[in-house]
Parts: C-alpha cells; structure tokens; sequence
C-alpha cells in the first residue's frame, strides 16, 4: 500500500490537458520544415490528412484499452497482458530506445531558440544541454503535480506567442487570399515521406500518457476528456499557425533553417520574434519533462515483472521513481550530439513498430475477452476494426519506404532505426539467460 499515489499528490483533468499537450506536442515548434519539404499545394493537404490517419486511429486504440485497463505502466501492461510477457517486453524496450532518442531532440531545441537572443548558446550547446537534462530531472524528481503545473505555466509562454503572431497576420492581410489548390502533383517521393514524418512527430505519443493512470484522479474520465480536448488543440494551433507561415509569403526554406522566430522578425518585428523564441524554449522543457514523466514509469514495471533490475522500482517521498528517472537523464545526456532530422525519422520508425504492438493488443483483447468491461470502446465491430487498423499503418509503411528511398541522408537514420528495432530481440536473449543463471525462468 504504500506505493500508492495519496489523492492530493494525484493529477486532476485540467493538469493532465496540459501534460497531454506537451507529450504529443507542445506547440508548432518542430514543424517548421514543412512546407520546405512539401510545397506551397501539398502543405495544407498533408498536414490535415496525415493527423486523422495516423493520430486518431491511436488516440482511440489507447482510450479504449485505457479504460480498460488504467495501470502504472500503460501500454507495457496491454500488451503483456494481451500477447505474453515476451511481447511486453518488446513494446516496453522500443518506447524505452524511442523516447530516448525523442528526448534527445528538445534540448537542443531549446538552444536553437535560445541563440536568437543568446547566441553563445550555440557555441556552449553541449552544456547548455546537459543544464536543461539535469534541471528537467529535478522537476521530474519532485512528484507529477509538480510536472501538472509546470506544463500550465510552460502552456502560456507557448501559446501566448502564436496568440500575438495571428493578430499581427490579420492585421496585415486575409489567411483566406490565395489559397493555393490542394495537391499532391509532382511532390517528389523522399519530399512527401519527410513531409509525413515531420507531421508524424510533432503528433506522436498518445500512449506515453497513460504510463502514470494510477497518478490520475479518476483515470477513465480524465484521459478521455484530456486526449480529445488535446487533439483539438493541437490541429487549430498547427493549421492557423502553418497558414500563417505560407500566406505570409517568407521563404519556406528560411522557415526551416531559421525557424518560427525568424518568422516573427519578417511579420512584425524583432519584438515578436523574442516572443517566439522563448516559446521556443518554454516548448522544449515543456515537452521534454512531460515524456521524461511518461517513460520513467516504464523501467519502474519492467523491474516489477523482473526484466529489469529491482531497484528501478524504488520511489522516493514524492512518489516518483527517482531511479528510473536519473537512468533515462543519464543517457540522453550521451546522445545530445545527433542532427534534428535524422532523429526525427529514428524517433518515428521506432515508436511506429511499439504502436502496431498496441493495435494488435486491441484486436486480441476483442477477441478473447469480448465481454470485459470498457467504459470506452470504439463503435466498430472488431473485423471493421481490424480494416481501419490498416490506414496507420500503411502512412508508417509509406513514409519508412520514402526515407529508404532517398539517395540522401534519410537512408541511414532509417536503417538505424531497423537495427535498432533489432536490439530487442538480443536483449531478450540476455533476460532469458540471466532468468535461467538464477534458476527463475521467464515465461
């Protein structure tokens, strides 16, 4: 009993809106390569469709097996218990490696956009980094309520910003003048797969929510209101503010090397571009303690099934795995060297494979335990279910494809990405060996 989470250190709906916000999110800060990579005609297309292909199918498959099952440990406790202790342990090691390599983007995040008013930061980037880790850890470390409040105060300084950029834009001109035709004509194939996985990351980790359940008021209800009232949030921010960008009329390719600051510069002075530049970096520690939260409860439950040592498990005062949390700290403070692009394509091919994980973990709960209770259940039968399940992963399909299709850069993260996928079966072996040395099998 005395693990558990007391009421008044347990997160509230409100609280819970803004951590979902920044775990999948945390404003448009990332997307700003995207109409470099697609087009003045493709941009809007995608970034519309893309959401509704690869976000929404997720966003139901979680709250369904949420409400089923609303445990420390989320997804690594479905598929366990729907596929085997083996699988669990599959879907637990990916999201491990993918949220290292997804936490490994924000510090230097925070640099990019801290350099527009500080740019010995750019020349300091390795320390600056390892102080943004380190000081994410200790908010980590003092409890999730601390986190809930954090992300509300982070939430302002993101979206203040975005706020004064659209008066500033209808001040100046109509959004709705010269739309141009929606197409996806002549959009090279490499351009479209890094069009669709920059989407794809600044829309992914629906299931890292649910890692904490147990440190939730009233988990069922909570997620389904925050997961949804999240989503919405997220598209109108993405949509006003990437239509801002392309009927400004500011070179696309700036856009991307430059960022959403530079942008502000060009719409209405230097003024809103320190405005978005701190936003920038609100952004960043913003998302970077939410999934540093959400990971950290999962070496917590793999030590409980004995997959990983015990002493991951421990909580301190604050009820928070403190261990776990200094591990995830730690290796991320060894990886913040690698480029922004080429993590974005490993981040999302290995939190795709964890993902399929979670949809089979669906249609096998719907098969073998059809009459369990879900206070949430998708209104589709489970052989439509199984076709809808398609459309995701066909867009993980398409946008993989094009990455190992370029004759650029992209090919080599990808097939880091494969290999790395590959680990889980060699750590498994070495789980196995390690049971069978102290006499305790693992089933």
């Amino acid at each position: 009993m005395k693990n558990r989470t007391p009421k008044s250190n347990k997160l509230r709906a409100l609280q819970l809106i803004f951590i979902v916000f920044f775990t999948v999110s945390g404003g448009p800060y990332g997307l700003e390569s995207l109409i470099a990579y697609a087009g003045t005609h493709a941009t809007l297309l995608i970034l519309l469709i893309t959401p509704l292909l690869w976000d929404l199918p997720a966003i139901l498959t979680v709250a369904e097996l949420n409400s089923m099952m609303p445990v420390e440990g989320g997804y690594y406790v479905w598929v366990k218990n729907a596929l085997g202790l083996r699988w669990g342990f599959y879907e637990g090691w990916w999201t491990w490696l993918y949220t290292f390599i997804d936490l490994a983007i924000y510090p230097v995040m925070f640099v990019q956009y801290g350099s527009f008013f500080f740019p010995w930061m750019a020349t300091y980037q390795v320390i600056v980094c390892l102080v943004f880790v380190w000081v994410a850890a200790l908010i980590n470390i003092l409890g999730i309520v601390q986190v809930g409040r954090a992300s509300m105060i982070l939430s302002v300084a993101v979206l203040g910003p975005f706020i004064v950029l659209l008066i500033v834009s209808l001040m100046h001109h109509s959004l709705a003048a010269h739309l141009p035709a929606p197409s996806l004509k002549r959009l090279p194939f490499p351009s479209f797969s890094m069009a669709l996985y920059t989407v794809m990351w600044n829309c992914l980790g629906w299931d890292n929510v649910t890692t904490y359940a147990q440190e939730v008021e009233r988990p069922v209800k909570s997620y389904l209101l925050s997961v949804f009232t999240a989503f919405g949030l997220v598209m109108v921010v993405y949509f006003v503010v990437i239509l801002i960008a392309q009927q400004s009329g500011f070179n696309p390719q700036t856009l991307s090397d430059q960022r959403f600051p530079a942008l502000g510069v060009f719409i209405g002075g230097h003024w809103l571009g320190v405005l978005l530049a701190a936003g920038g970096m609100a952004s960043a520690m913003g998302i970077y303690t939410a999934v540093l939260l959400s990971v950290s409860r999962i070496p917590k439950v793999m030590a409980d099934d004995k997959l990983l040592p015990a002493k991951l498990n421990k909580l301190n005062r604050f009820g928070t795995p403190y261990l776990s949390i200094l591990i995830c700290s730690l290796i991320v403070s060894l990886m913040i060297l690698w480029s922004f692009d080429e993590l974005l394509i490993i981040d999302v091919t290995v939190y795709g494979a964890g993902l399929f994980m979670e949809y089979i973990t669906l249609i096998v709960m719907r098969i073998r335990q059809p009459d369990l209770l879900r206070p949430f259940k998708i209104p589709l039968r489970t052989g439509w279910l199984c076709v809808c399940l398609i459309i995701p992963t066909a867009v993980y399909v398409v946008a993989l494809a094009g990455a190992l299709a370029s004759e650029e850069k992209a090919i080599i993260p990808a097939l880091f990405a494969l290999l790395t996928l590959a680990t889980v079966e060699i750590a498994w072996q070495v789980v196995r060996f390690y049971k069978r040395f102290k006499n305790s099998p693992v089933v």
